[in-house]
């Protein structure tokens, strides 16, 4: 791989790995409704800016725009808040790591819907792997203690990352063709007005103390390095890139994530939980091919 095409992915890896200490520091005073649509919010004007600035636009408003708002709930509005919610009760570096459980999702849900991408022995093999660290990761703490409020963060975050698996296999099947940046910036757009009500009704952030600065910060990161910023690397990198190749950066977020969660907000982990991230980091790498295991190995290996 070429130098430069390694540097896009690792400078996607450095803007998605950390956002979740980023999460994880503003919503301790940010309600998860506000932070959200404070980050889409910016980011889409960023965006749209960029849009404007290359001479391109929007388009007219039709059948698409119902794409864009399927999108910017299940991509976006949704996630966005199950990251923030989630991370009210579990440690940013868990949240990073079963973030890294999206390709699994991904391949789990295109093997049903899109003809030309099924489940090979290899595939299953990886995903069955991928979904043991999953396993590992929520059991001892659903055993443990039941549904508490931990357990139900751990769930936020998968269902999260399984919400990533529908818009990317959604987005394979009805937004082929769209010009860079277009998607994403109507998604934001329309994720920000999905949140502008539950700002004013749920949050009532206008009766909110001024955050601090480093909440603000984290607020801004989010938009303009994690959200904006990423975008317009991430498609300067399909342009480049491989699949293929670009899946790496799913193996490097998780441990950019678990290194800045121990490090600077000093968060502990337990063995499993490193268990855990191995385990999914392995089966992603099984599912992008990066291991190879034969038909007849698999079969014995079942048997």
């Amino acid at each position: 791989m070429a130098i430069r095409n390694f540097m896009l992915i690792l400078a996607l890896a450095m803007l998605w790995g950390p956002s979740f200490i980023f999460i994880k520091i503003a919503v301790e005073e940010i309600p998860p409704f506000t932070l959200v649509f404070g980050r889409v919010a910016i980011a889409s004007l960023i965006l749209y800016a960029i849009l404007r600035a290359q001479g391109r636009n929007l388009p007219r408003f039709g059948s698409v725009w119902k794409h864009f708002a399927f999108l910017a709930f299940v991509h976006n509005a949704l996630p966005f808040v199950l990251f923030s919610w989630g991370e009210m009760h579990i440690a940013s570096a868990l949240a990073s790591i079963l973030n890294g459980t999206t390709p699994l999702f991904t391949i789990v849900l295109a093997h049903f819907l899109i003809a030309d991408d099924q489940f090979t022995p290899t595939k299953l093999f990886g995903v069955l792997v991928g979904f043991s660290g999953l396993v590992l990761l929520v059991a001892p703490e659903l055993i443990e203690s039941g549904l508490h409020a931990t357990t139900l963060g751990l769930f936020a975050i998968v269902l999260a990352s399984a919400c990533y698996g529908i818009a990317i296999v959604y987005s394979r099947l009805y937004m082929r063709g769209m010009p860079p940046l277009v998607a994403p910036t109507a998604q934001l757009g329309l994720a920000g007005v999905y949140m502008l009500p539950l700002v004013l009704w749920v949050d009532k952030s206008y009766a909110m103390p001024m955050p601090s600065w480093q909440a603000i910060g984290s607020i801004l990161f989010l938009a303009i390095f994690g959200t904006a910023i990423a975008f317009v690397i991430y498609y300067a990198a399909v342009e480049r890139i491989s699949a293929s190749s670009l899946s790496m950066v799913t193996y490097i977020i998780p441990i950019i994530g678990t290194f800045l969660g121990v490090v600077v907000l000093n968060e502990q982990l337990t063995w499993f939980v490193y268990a855990g991230c191995a385990l999914i980091i392995l089966g992603v790498m099984i599912v992008n091919g990066v291991f190879k295991i034969r038909r007849s190995q698999f079969a014995t290996a079942s048997q």
